[in-house]
């Protein structure tokens, strides 16, 4: 029994301190701080790329995005890799304007993978580029993206990643919390770490990279989640990324339960096998660079899924506690409580004030709002099935959301 105790003891310490931490580095979104002065002033040449999978329905219209940005029309192509398709993508794509690669491997089919295939031909040809942009065949680009990212580099930085919104937040319960759960990590996450000089993710899409960087290795990643793969193993070399709010890409969000169970659970095993191989490595980062920017990106590998392994502990401790008659009725349903609250129901008025500081309409989204703690809890039963089953294989996420710029806009 005093074995018991001492755990759950030692876990409500760790769980408390880690919280403390990210409410810490949260308020930091808060502050505002001067721009990041130009270090030169040039018109960067940019190659935009975009790995697709039998996506006809909605390549055309993130093609036309990008062919209408506010930025030298020499100075930027567009590009898709036409990734092991059945359909018309590549046909399409040809006449909406873009340079079409076709590749075909039955064997790796992951994002990474036709990243890398297209960037080694590049820099075998040694092309003319200063940075490449990454987007998603259902996005649809802020005509200002190109020169934001443009500006990011004249001030220094190497890799940014974009403001990730939704182009269908509205569409149902499950679009909706895809909505939340991305304007709180942009604000809370991402946006405080760039202020006070840690680092952000890279975000799955909307992202750009000086081309200098791959040229030695081209885009090595292995994981299922090559965003975050990319991101650890730049935090391990000392380097920051950077946050770019104002370069605005919109993505299509799955509106079906069954879609975004296989799509978090993909994150979810991505996560896990980012863990399993640069655990070690951001620990030894620490050392290393002596910075909190390598032991904050320690802290994120080590803070969702061991984080959600102890707080299952600490409940199935409470209740073993309880079953012993060690605890009264009232304080385990104060200590699920304790649980639950924060995890459940937190989230709601953490979105609203996101929403509200970031000038979003807030009452379109409040009868979703009442969903989100089935959103988050469905994660958790995520996170739950892949520490025993843990599907590596890559499935498609349908999208079908054929909508243009300009209706956003």
């Amino acid at each position: 029994m005093e074995y018991i105790y001492l755990l759950r003891q030692a876990i409500v310490y760790l769980i408390v301190i880690f919280w403390i931490y990210e409410l810490a580095i949260s308020l930091c979104s808060l502050i505002k701080f001067k721009e990041k002065p130009l270090l030169k002033d040039k018109k960067h040449k940019f190659m935009a790329i975009i790995p697709a999978h039998n996506e006809e329905m909605v390549i055309g219209n993130l093609i036309e995005s990008l062919k209408n940005q506010d930025y030298d029309k020499d100075l930027y192509d567009i590009y898709v890799i036409a990734d092991n398709c059945t359909d018309n993508t590549a046909l399409i794509a040809k006449e909406a304007g873009a340079i079409v690669y076709k590749r075909f491997d039955e064997t790796k089919k992951t994002k990474g993978y036709a990243l890398n295939w297209f960037l080694k031909q590049k820099i075998e040809e040694n092309a003319d580029y200063d940075a490449f942009l990454v987007f998603d065949a259902d996005n649809i680009v802020d005509k200002n993206f190109i020169k934001v990212m443009n500006k990011k580099l004249c001030q220094g930085e190497e890799v940014v990643q974009g403001y990730k919104d939704i182009k269908n937040p509205k569409d149902s319960w499950i679009s909706a919390g895809y909505a939340f759960f991305y304007w709180t990590m942009h604000r809370f996450y991402h946006l405080a770490r760039y202020n006070i000089g840690l680092s952000p993710l890279l975000n799955g899409t909307g992202f750009m990279v000086k081309f200098d960087l791959i040229k030695e290795k081209g885009w090595d990643t292995v994981t299922l989640t090559e965003d975050i793969e990319f991101s650890l193993k730049q935090i391990i070399q000392g380097r920051k990324l950077g946050w770019a709010t104002d370069a605005i890409v919109y993505d299509e969000q799955p509106e079906k339960f069954v879609a975004s169970w296989k799509q978090r659970s993909r994150w979810t095993v991505g996560h896990i096998q980012c863990m399993k191989i640069y655990t070690k490595e951001l620990a030894n980062s620490i050392r290393t660079h002596k910075t909190i920017m390598n032991f904050d990106g320690l802290l994120y590998i080590v803070g969702s899924i061991p984080m959600f392994v102890l707080s299952m502990i600490l409940v199935f401790s409470n209740v073993a506690i309880y079953l012993l008659d060690s605890m009264t009725t009232f304080e385990l349903i104060m200590n699920i409580l304790r649980f639950v609250v924060p995890t459940f129901f937190l989230p709601i008025f953490t979105a609203l004030i996101t929403m509200y500081l970031d000038k979003k309409p807030i009452k379109p989204m409040l009868k979703w709002a009442l969903y989100y703690p089935l959103f988050m809890g469905s994660w958790l039963l995520i996170n739950f099935k892949c520490l025993f089953k843990q599907d590596t294989s890559w499935e498609k996420i349908d999208h079908v959301r054929n909508v243009k710029i300009k209706e956003i806009a």
